[in-house]
C-alpha cells in the first residue's frame, strides 16, 4: 500500500482498509514506505527505546504545514495540534497491521500515551513530519514508536520535536465491545521480544495504578488568592460530535488529547501570565472509550511548581446524555508539564503554587516527587553523552 505523491498540496492516501481510499487535506500527506527501504532502515536508529520489528518496518509518515490556526499568540505550535497528529499516525499503522490477515475487520483504539517530551519548540511556517513504526505487538494490543520532525522550509534545516510510544488495542467493527486478537510481527532478535513484552507489563501495571486513584474531582473556588490552586483551575465542556469520532462513534483519542492541552495551557497562563509552551505530558491513560453524543468535561489543576515548571494534572469525565442511562464516569487523566518563556524564549521563573488544603499539600509532594524521579533519570541519559 503505497501513497502515491502527485505534488505537494495534492496527495491519495489510503486509509484504514486497502479498499477505502480518501483524498487528504491540501496541506497533509500520508506515505507507506516498503518494509525493506532504505528509508525505513534509516529510521529504526531514530527511534528511542524500541527497535522495529522486522515485520513491522512498513512505516507510516504524515507531513502537515504549522498555520497560524496551530499556534498560540507568540508563533509556537500547541502541544495538542502535535500530540493530535502524533495519535493519528499511531491509529493508521496500528490499523493497518490489525487488518493485514484475514479476519474480522476492526479500528485501533488508543488505549494509553507514555510520557511525552516535548523536545524543541515547533513554529508557525514550519513543516512537521510524523513517522510511526510499530515496535511490539502483545496478544490483543499494539505498540507504536512515532517520532517527530519539523522542518523550516525557508533554510531546509530540520530537528527532532518529539518521541512518543503509544498502545493501541483493535475493535471490532461489528461489536465495539469486542477487542480482537492482533496479528504477531516477527522480532530479528529474540531481545527485541522480551524487552517489548517488559514494556507492556509495565504500562499494564501503571494502567490499573491510574484507574484506582482517579476519583477527585474539581469544583469551583469563590475569590481565590492568586497563585493558589483555585485561582488557575479550569475546565472545559465539550460537545462530542461526528467529527470528533472514529468510524464506531467513538472519539478519536487525538482530539481528546488535545482538548486536555488546551484547559492545561490554560491552567499555566492564568497562574504564570507569561507565554507558556507544553514541556511534556506523563503518561495519558484511556480508562473508557468516549461515545459520540457526550457532554465532556475537562478538568485541570495546578499540582506542583518548581522553579522553572508547572505540573498540571488533567482529567477527562464523560456524561452520556443521549438514549444512555450511565452516569458519569472518569475518561481519561494525565499530568502536563509547561515552562514560562520570556518574549525572546527564553526561560522564566514560575510563581511558586499556594497550596491551602491537607488534599493540595499532597498533591504538591507528590508531584515533587515526579519531578525529581524524572530530574534523576534525564541526568542518568545524559551523562554516557557527557562522557563521549
Amino acid at each position: 500500500m503505497i501513497g502515491q505523491k502527485r505534488s505537494f498540496l495534492h496527495v491519495v492516501c489510503v486509509w484504514l482498509r486497502p479498499q477505502q481510499r480518501h483524498r487528504c487535506r491540501p496541506w497533509e500527506t500520508q506515505v507507506m514506505r516498503e518494509p525493506d527501504s532504505a528509508w525505513s532502515r534509516n529510521r529504526l536508529g531514530s527511534c528511542k527505546g524500541a527497535e522495529a520489528p522486522a515485520s513491522a518496518r512498513m512505516a507510516c509518515e504524515l507531513i502537515r504545514f504549522m498555520s497560524p490556526d496551530d499556534a498560540n499568540i507568540a508563533g509556537n505550535v500547541h502541544g495538542g495540534t502535535i500530540l493530535k497528529m502524533i495519535e493519528e499516525a499511531g491509529a493508521i499503522i496500528s490499523t493497518r497491521h490489525c487488518n493485514s490477515q484475514p479476519g474480522e475487520p476492526c479500528v485501533a483504539a488508543l488505549a494509553r500515551v507514555e510520557r511525552t517530551d516535548f523536545l524543541s519548540p515547533m513554529c508557525i511556517g514550519e513543516v512537521a513530519t510524523v513517522s510511526a513504526e510499530i515496535t511490539y505487538t502483545s496478544r490483543r494490543s499494539v505498540e507504536v514508536q512515532v517520532n517527530v520532525l519539523s522542518e523550516n522550509i525557508l533554510t531546509g534545516a530540520k530537528k527532532v520535536t518529539n518521541r512518543a510510544t503509544l498502545w493501541y488495542v483493535p475493535l471490532s467493527l461489528k461489536n465495539v465491545d469486542k477487542v480482537l486478537e492482533v496479528p504477531p510481527v516477527q522480532y530479528m532478535r529474540k531481545e527485541q521480544e522480551e524487552e517489548g513484552k517488559k514494556r507492556y507489563e509495565q504500562q499494564k501495571l501503571e494502567r490499573l495504578e491510574t484507574k484506582q486513584r482517579n476519583g477527585d474531582m474539581i469544583f469551583p473556588v469563590i475569590n481565590p488568592e492568586p497563585y493558589t490552586v483555585g485561582y488557575s483551575q479550569s475546565s472545559l465542556i465539550h460537545l462530542v460530535g461526528p467529527s470528533d469520532c472514529t468510524l464506531l462513534g467513538f472519539v478519536h483519542g487525538g482530539v481528546t488529547m488535545k482538548l486536555m492541552d488546551e484547559v492545561a495551557g490554560i491552567v499555566a497562563a492564568r497562574h504564570c501570565k507569561t507565554n507558556i509552551v507544553t514541556a511534556s505530558v506523563d503518561a495519558i491513560n484511556f480508562h473508557e472509550k468516549i461515545k459520540k453524543g457526550c457532554v465532556i468535561t475537562i478538568s485541570g489543576r495546578m499540582t506542583f511548581t518548581s522553579n522553572k515548571s508547572m505540573e498540571i494534572e488533567v482529567f477527562v469525565d464523560a456524561d452520556p446524555f443521549v438514549d444512555e442511562p450511565q452516569e458519569r464516569y472518569r475518561a481519561v487523566s494525565a499530568f502536563f508539564t509547561y515552562v514560562s518563556l520570556s518574549k525572546e524564549g527564553k526561560p522564566l521563573p514560575v510563581p511558586q503554587l499556594v497550596t491551602e488544603t491537607e488534599d493540595e499539600k499532597k498533591r504538591f509532594e507528590e508531584g515533587k516527587g515526579r519531578y525529581l524521579q524524572t530530574k534523576a533519570k534525564r541526568q542518568v541519559h545524559l551523562q554516557p553523552l557527557a562522557q563521549q
